[in-house]
């Protein structure tokens, strides 16, 4: 990263460069499209499961089908898909009620379940969602005939982040932007280059493509599958496109601080490849540039109350400066489809970050607490 990475000019001109292509879905329904299929695995989703189901039915077209697995939920994630399929009628909505993960395997996640959906369909596309993705009117034909015209082997999006709780308004905004500045999404998206990514929620595979690099059944093991699946894809010598998809659909990821802890912590050490110092690096700079901006602020009014100086309105002025910053971001951010409201709790969200970054290399590291959804990751 460029010594000068603080530069508003700098850091303008990269996020622009380093997201997702924006407005990739312009396309308008023509013709007939290849048969596609959406498949959502779920473990303990009542919450999410009614929704997400209805959703996929209504933007899907005549052709496309909706594919629930159910990997061994133990809440009302079944019964409740069950009286959405009663209500609607559709023959469009099929439930399977997933198998036991195999013996003497190691299977994580979602794999499993992915693994056997897929086995069951012949479409020549599969979608992958996850239960909290909500996708909007004609994104089915939208994405299929971007893909056709991308000539995509893997279309992954990245859906428009809502937030509810305080939690999330502190946490996902800047973990969002983390992941913008992290990754060279141009280098993501040439085919000439290495780097790969890939969007877990939202991932369109040609079918051909997907037994070709093993499917989900390849990746078995893997806590963070769908880099590792993008990985491969790429490696295959096959094509990887990643764009922006707020006009497609729209995730709201986590609900409380304890879900959003889990979650993050399960998977982001791992998707900074184990890198220890780069993620030491990465807690020193959320503190530095979210957190110590406010404490300085803090100081300088403190201290003009007692003894105000030249070197106290240095310190007002450049705490002012770093929180200015704070606000330009999430203004930069708001294009990826994150409101700018609530910037002011940037702060927190610095701390809440490094923690989180501590908490997945002390989890991964050690396996104490690795969890996703109360199952073991541990090896």
């Amino acid at each position: 990263m460029p010594r000068n990475w603080l530069s508003r000019n700098w850091l303008s001109h990269n996020w622009a460069s380093r997201r997702p292509s924006r407005n990739p879905c312009r396309f308008s329904p023509s013709g007939s499209l290849p048969a596609t299929a959406i498949i959502v695995p779920a473990y303990n989703e009542a919450e999410n499961i009614q929704q997400c189901l209805t959703a996929a039915i209504e933007s899907s077209p005549a052709d496309c089908s909706v594919w629930l697995i159910d990997d061994q939920s133990t809440d009302e994630t079944v019964a409740i898909a069950q009286l959405l399929q009663e209500s609607l009628q559709d023959p469009r909505l099929h439930i399977l009620e997933g198998q036991p993960r195999p013996q003497g395997e190691r299977w994580v996640g979602k794999n499993w379940a992915c693994v056997q959906a897929a086995e069951q369909i012949s479409s020549e596309y599969l979608l992958f969602i996850d239960a909290d993705v909500r996708l909007k009117p004609g994104a089915i034909e939208t994405v299929v005939q971007v893909a056709e015209a991308e000539q995509a082997d893997l279309l992954t999006l990245v859906a428009e982040i809502e937030c509810g709780c305080w939690a999330e308004w502190i946490v996902q905004p800047l973990m969002v932007s983390t992941l913008l500045l992290a990754y060279d999404f141009a280098a993501v998206n040439d085919p000439e280059s290495e780097t790969a990514f890939g969007a877990g929620p939202f991932m369109l595979f040609r079918r051909s493509t997907y037994e070709q690099i093993g499917g989900h059944r390849a990746v078995a093991d893997q806590v963070v599958e769908d880099v590792e699946l993008s990985r491969r894809v790429k490696f295959s010598g096959l094509k990887l496109k990643y764009l922006q998809g707020n006009a497609v659909a729209n995730v709201r990821m986590y609900r409380s601080w304890g879900a959003l802890w889990e979650g993050w912590t399960k998977n982001f050490y791992l998707g900074a490849q184990r890198n220890f110092k780069g993620m030491v690096r990465f807690i020193v700079l959320m503190l530095l540039i979210y957190l110590t901006p406010w404490i300085g602020l803090g100081t300088a009014i403190s201290q003009a109350v007692l003894d105000a100086n030249i070197l106290t309105v240095a310190l007002f002025s450049l705490s002012l400066a770093g929180i200015g910053l704070h606000y330009r971001l999430r203004q930069i951010l708001a294009q990826s489809g994150i409101s700018s409201q609530y910037w002011w709790l940037s702060g927190a969200g610095g701390i809440a970050v490094a923690a989180i970054a501590i908490g997945s290399i002390i989890k991964t590291e050690t396996g104490w607490g690795w969890t996703w959804r109360g199952r073991s990751l541990a090896r």
